[in-house]
């Protein structure tokens, strides 16, 4: 998994998986890439800097639960 921030473009990508994606879902500011058998590649989320701030950005946890 990958969590990038484009600062320029104001975009964060969540990338799940590196396999091509068939399909993008709009949500708003949020779009979901799915491949063709619907599995989740990817998401991002526009306009990022205005849902949070760039501190809350450079802070990512990420933790697992079994």
């Amino acid at each position: 998994m990958k969590i990038m921030f484009d600062k320029e473009h104001d975009i964060m990508r969540i990338t799940f998986s590196e396999e091509k994606y068939d399909v993008s879902e709009e949500m708003g500011d949020i779009i979901i890439d799915r491949s063709k058998n619907k599995k989740i590649i990817a998401i991002e989320i526009l306009n990022v800097s205005k849902k949070t701030t760039i501190q809350d950005l450079k802070e990512v946890t990420v933790g697992l639960v079994s």
